[in-house]
């Protein structure tokens, strides 16, 4: 399997528990990105996360518009979302397109927009924790 399927299946592993969203977000930002809850979980972001499903050989299963061919876009998904619970949506769209970087047009960019997205529509109760693992799977993989 690849990552952008053992990320689906982790939210899906998440999901049955019926987290918040909150909780949801927490939970996937350091299981699939290792961000740590609490103060220490800054220093997490900071230094960018890690690559627990990177790409291998067959590569890591995200669409081909956020994929960046680095094999850390499913770290770089969770660590948005993690962001987003942290700091907000917004908040987190602009670290990372000024502190890290990220041109809003290239693929980086779209992933950031993706992960914001998801952290909102999560948090506004637009999208249910259930519905979160097709989300992923509709919107991030390929």
């Amino acid at each position: 399997m690849n990552a952008c399927g053992h990320l689906v299946e982790l939210a899906r592993e998440l999901a049955v528990a019926e987290p918040t969203p909150r909780q949801f977000l927490y939970r996937l930002g350091a299981r699939a990105a290792g961000i740590r809850r609490g103060p220490v979980g800054y220093l997490d972001l900071a230094r960018g996360g890690r690559n627990i499903f990177p790409g291998g050989r067959e590569g890591d299963g995200v669409a081909p518009q956020l994929d960046d061919d680095t094999g850390g876009q499913i770290r770089h998904f969770a660590g948005i979302v993690a962001a987003s619970v942290r700091v907000g949506a917004g908040a987190a769209s602009w670290l990372s397109v000024h502190v890290g970087r990220d041109a809003e047009n290239s693929a980086d960019g779209r992933m950031t927009d993706a992960a914001a997205s998801f952290s909102r529509q999560l948090l506004s109760g637009d999208l249910a924790v259930a519905d979160a693992p097709d989300w992923i799977a509709r919107h991030v993989c390929e």
